[in-house]
């Protein structure tokens, strides 16, 4: 499976930015899908994982209610809509894809597959 996340970028504390991330090579609706984060000095963090339907998500304490994870099967795409941002929010974002779709996990051990990330920066 091939991951190419884009659509990080630079904006201001309070804004909103829409992530992306297009799979190839393998059944795309089979696969749980997921967004991490890592910031400068910090460890890889989980932001919001979805299951291969789409009906089963989970975030991170730290996103909830500013961040939605979605799916479009027929396009081969995740995203990740994230509203009100703030200067913590800052970090190089990557999707994830876990071959056991039926679960959205929290842990990065669980995924097997791993785009080359995206950075976001909010200013303040």
């Amino acid at each position: 499976v091939q991951l190419q996340a884009s659509g990080g970028g630079l904006v201001q504390a309070g804004g909103s930015l829409r992530l992306s991330c297009v799979a190839s090579g393998r059944t795309f609706s089979s696969l749980a899908m997921g967004w991490f984060r890592q910031a400068p000095g910090k460890e890889r963090e989980f932001v919001a994982s979805i299951d291969w339907s789409g009906k089963t998500t989970d975030y991170a304490d730290s996103v909830k209610g500013r961040v939605t994870i979605s799916r479009d099967n027929a396009r081969n795409t995740v995203y990740l809509q994230m509203n009100s941002l703030k200067s913590e929010d800052t970090a190089v974002y990557y999707c994830a894809a876990d071959t056991y779709g039926v679960q959205p996990q929290p842990y990065p051990d669980e995924y097997d597959y791993w785009g080359q990330g995206t950075q976001v920066t909010v200013s303040s």
